[in-house]
């Protein structure tokens, strides 16, 4: 673990605090992370069976394998942040996504694809969103939680941004011109603003989530073990539910246009990634305004409940508003999914073990969730349709948004005042 500094604070509110140039910089990781290397998976998906002619389940393993490596390597994040130094860990990162996307742009072999795919999931190792916690905590004490919730931000806008001009880029000059001018940028921009903002830990980093009159570290050793975590009830009324929902998310995301574009065309389905990318991002916002009125676990339920809703409306209809109504109703809580773990986990658990909590957590799930993709592409292979792939998916949802509403079951570690 990272250990702590016993330094005064700064005044984080201050715009001129450096610490806000870092979060600036894990806006932008996550923007082209998320942009290309999840949001932009269903292009890749659509457009390598189309050039190469390979089954979606051959291009749906080789996201799933990325998936899953980085999710299991993810449990070790705060050992590669010791070993490497968040700067380094960051910079391998950006290489190896921008190495992947231009190995896509010449894959004509299985090998080639599933080569891309293996770099990818370096890239998440580097610039994820444990990364991104765990950068944004060296600054930030008082103003962690508004910081990490900024930052998170990125990802929305990577698919409201760079998705969609990706899809512009590929229709304007071909996908591998596309990939190609994509990841020259993607180095072009990351690369100087990592080497500026994404510096050395600062002494905003010592201190405590909760009140700032207690002394609690919130990267000091963690008091509690990876081993005890796993045997804990509270720990897997986290890390199960999600890991559902994830699987559902992850594969409609990544299934989303060859889903879609059958019933309303391409266009129409590359509408609907905008729309709900942009209204994940207008739910992530929703939520920060609104989550400590009421308890996480509630919030996370109805939130999955909905995606489960309008997967069942999808499933059900051709019409194009009816289908992008139900896209910005999904989309309201994909960013949600991703925000809403770390708060439980410091709700639930003490401050000086947010990191193994959560870096564990985050494994587990997404090493489930990336199992999505990979089999959603068998369902739709087996069955010719999306249908039964979509069934699956819906009922996956309630059986997650069952279990983490369960608040009866848990058993409570700490107190709110480590949740930051």
């Amino acid at each position: 673990m990272i250990p702590a500094q016993d330094t005064s604070s700064p005044d984080e509110t201050r715009l001129r605090y450096a610490g806000w140039r870092a979060v600036l910089a894990c806006f932008l990781m996550a923007l082209f992370l998320f942009g290309f290397a999840l949001y932009g998976q269903g292009i890749y998906l659509v457009e390598l069976q189309r050039l190469n002619g390979w089954p979606p389940a051959l291009i749906s393993g080789a996201s799933t394998l990325s998936f899953l490596l980085s999710n299991i390597l993810a449990t070790f994040t705060s050992e590669f942040v010791d070993r490497l130094g968040a700067k380094r860990l960051v910079l391998l990162g950006i290489a190896a996504l921008a190495a992947s996307m231009a190995m896509l742009a010449s894959a004509t072999t299985v090998w080639q694809l599933y080569a891309a795919f293996i770099l990818m999931s370096l890239g998440w190792i580097g610039m994820g969103t444990v990364v991104i916690a765990t950068v944004v905590s060296l600054w930030f004490v008082r103003r962690r939680g508004l910081a990490i919730s900024l930052a998170y931000t990125g990802a929305s806008f990577g698919g409201v941004v760079a998705t969609p001009l990706l899809v512009l880029l590929v229709e304007r000059t071909g996908f591998a011109a596309a990939m190609l001018t994509a990841a020259a940028v993607t180095v072009v921009v990351l690369v100087p603003v990592a080497l500026a903002w994404i510096g050395p830990r600062s002494p905003a980093g010592a201190g405590e989530t909760g009140d700032p009159s207690q002394s609690q570290p919130p990267l000091a050793t963690a008091d509690i073990s990876r081993a005890k975590l796993i045997r804990s009830l509270a720990f897997w009324t986290i890390s199960l539910p999600f890991a559902l929902a994830l699987v559902a998310q992850i594969s409609f995301i990544v299934h989303q246009i060859a889903l879609l574009e059958p019933k309303v065309g391409r266009s129409s389905a590359g509408l609907a990634v905008s729309i709900m990318t942009f209204m994940s991002i207008a739910g992530r916002f929703g939520l920060g305004m609104v989550v400590d009125r009421f308890d996480p676990r509630l919030v996370a339920a109805v939130s999955i409940v909905s995606q489960a809703a309008a997967l069942l409306v999808i499933r059900q209809t051709d019409t194009v508003p009816i289908i992008l109504a139900a896209c910005a109703v999904f989309g309201f809580s994909v960013g949600n999914l991703i925000t809403l773990p770390p708060l439980i986990i410091h709700r639930e658990f003490s401050a000086a073990s947010f990191v193994v909590v959560m870096g564990l957590s985050t494994a587990i799930s997404g090493t489930v969730g990336a199992l999505g993709p990979g089999l959603i592409g068998i369902i739709r292979g087996w069955s010719s349709d999306y249908d039964a792939a979509l069934l699956v998916c819906i009922v996956l949802e309630l059986v997650a948004a069952a279990i983490v509403a369960r608040p009866g079951f848990l058993i409570w570690q700490a107190t709110p005042e480590g949740s930051g």
